[in-house]
C-alpha cells in the first residue's frame, strides 16, 4: 500500500541497536520486495526469525488442467464445493494461468495447530460469508461479509473463524496486487478521482507479541509446493514494526461507483492490478442518466483477456440466472454480452443492487477438474435463439 503506517514499539534510527527493558536485544529484519526496491516494512522481533528447527514433509500442490485451450464460456456453482475442517485443505483451486491461481475455500475450523505463509503470492482472500479475524506477525484485522483481505506474500498467518460457516474467493497472485497506478499521483496518493481513499484501507490494528520458545509448525508455499517446518520460536513475537509492506483490509461496499450518462466500460469498476490481471468491484450503483441509454452492457469481444466474475449477491441484470457463489468465465477469442432479454428489461431501470468481483486476465485460463465437476455444460449455448 502507498501510505506509511507503524504498530508497536520502534527504535528512533533504523539499524540500530534497540534493547529490551529485561536486557538484551530485539532482532531487526527487514520484510521487502523486489530485491531491496519494492515496497518493505521493518520488523523488530523478539527472538531471531531464523531459528528453523526441522525440516518436515513436502507436499505438491501443482495444479492439473482437465480442460486447457478453450473457449467455451462456463458457469459454475461455487457453493457446490463441499466445506472442509481444515482452512488450507478446503481451498481447491478452480483456474489457473502462469500469473495466477483462483480458488474457492469452505473452510469450517480455525488455524490453531499451525501457521501458514505462502512465499509464491500476494492472496486477495474476498471473503462471501463468515466473520472472523486474520491473526498476522504484523497484527490483527477482523473480517466479516464483503471484505478483501489482502496478504502480501512471506507475511505469516492464522485465520480465526466466529463460526463453521464461511466463504472465500481466493486469487492467489505471482506479481505484487496494487491498487490502480491511474489513480495514484507521483507521491502514491490515491487522487480525487479514485473511486475509494486511503481512509477506506484498514491496516493491523492489534499487535499480539508472543514471548514464546517450543515447537512451531509453519506451513510454507513455495513453487506450487507446500512445505513444513519448524521453527523453535512463536512467529508472532514481534514488538513493532513500521513501512509500507502489510497486510490490509478493504470492503467491497466501501468501494464508490463511477456513474455515466451512457453506459461505462468494465476498467470504471476496477479496484486492484497485478501483472497481467485486474480486479474489479461491480457495487450497487445508479444507471445511465441519458433518456435513451441502455443499461445493460453492449455485446463485447474479449480478443486479450478471460472475463471471470465472482456473484456475491443481488440480481446481476445480464445474465438471466446467477445465484451466491456462481463464477461466470468468457473466454478471450469469442464475443459475450447480455443474455436474450436482458437488454430489453434494463431499459428505464434506475439503479442495481448487484454487487460482484471480477477477475480479467490477459492470459488464458486452465480449468481444474474440481472446476468441470461444477460447471453447467448448457451455459454455453445460454445466448441461443429461435
Amino acid at each position: 500500500m502507498p501510505f506509511y503506517t507503524k504498530l508497536g514499539k520502534i527504535p528512533h534510527k533504523r539499524h540500530t541497536t534497540f534493547k529490551k527493558e529485561e536486557g538484551g536485544y530485539y532482532y531487526e529484519q527487514l520484510f521487502g520486495t523486489e530485491g531491496f526496491s519494492g515496497t518493505a516494512s521493518l520488523i523488530y522481533h523478539v527472538h531471531r526469525p531464523t531459528m528453523v528447527k526441522d525440516f518436515g514433509k513436502t507436499i505438491d500442490l501443482t495444479p492439473v488442467a482437465a480442460l486447457d485451450k478453450s473457449v467455451r464460456a462456463q458457469m459454475l456453482n461455487g457453493f457446490q464445493v463441499k466445506p472442509e475442517e481444515d482452512f488450507l485443505a478446503s481451498r481447491k483451486i478452480v483456474m489457473f494461468n502462469n500469473d495466477l491461481n483462483i480458488a474457492l475455500a469452505s473452510p469450517q475450523n480455525s488455524m490453531t495447530d499451525y501457521f501458514y505463509k505462502n512465499a509464491d503470492s500476494d492472496e486477495m482472500l474476498f471473503v462471501h460469508e463468515g466473520t472472523g479475524t486474520l491473526k498476522t506477525m504484523l497484527g490483527n484485522i477482523p473480517f466479516g461479509p464483503g471484505d478483501y483481505l489482502i496478504v502480501p506474500r512471506g507475511i505469516i498467518y492464522q485465520i480465526h473463524f466466529d463460526g463453521p460457516d464461511n466463504r472465500l474467493f481466493i486469487v492467489e497472485s505471482f506479481s505484487p496486487i496494487y491498487t490502480p497506478k491511474r489513480y495514484r499521483n507521483g507521491f502514491g496518493q490515491l487522487m480525487e478521482h479514485s473511486p475509494f481513499c486511503e481512509r477506506d484501507f484498514r491496516a493491523p490494528s492489534e499487535l499480539e507479541t508472543h514471548d514464546e520458545k517450543g515447537d512451531f509448525l509453519i506451513k510454507i508455499k513455495k513453487e506450487n509446493a507446500l512445505h513444513h517446518l519448524t521453527y523453535a520460536s512463536h512467529p508472532f513475537d514481534v514488538i513493532g514494526w513500521d513501512g509500507y509492506n502489510f497486510p490490509y483490509a478493504f470492503n467491497i461496499k466501501d468501494f464508490e461507483p463511477i456513474t455515466g450518462r451512457v453506459h461505462l466500460p468494465p476498467p470504471i469498476h476496477q479496484n486492484f492490478e497485478a501483472h497481467n490481471f485486474v480486479i474489479c468491484s461491480f457495487v450497487p450503483r445508479l444507471y445511465d442518466y441519458h433518456p435513451e441509454a441502455v443499461p445493460a452492457p453492449y455485446n463485447h469481444s474479449n480478443i486479450d483477456s478471460d472475463e471471470l466474475l465472482y456473484y456475491v449477491d443481488g440480481d446481476f441484470m445480464s445474465r438471466n440466472h446467477v445465484e451466491k457463489g456462481f463464477i461466470s468465465l468468457h473466454p478471450m477469442g469469442v464475443p459475450h454480452g447480455p443474455h436474450p432479454g436482458a437488454m430489453e428489461r434494463s431499459i428505464g431501470k434506475k439503479e442495481t443492487g448487484e454487487t460482484a468481483v471480477m477477475v480479467d486476465t490477459f492470459k488464458p485460463l486452465k480449468l481444474t477438474q474440481t472446476a468441470l465437476d461444477i460447471s453447467d455444460k448448457d451455459y454455453a449455448y445460454s445466448w441461443l435463439e429461435d
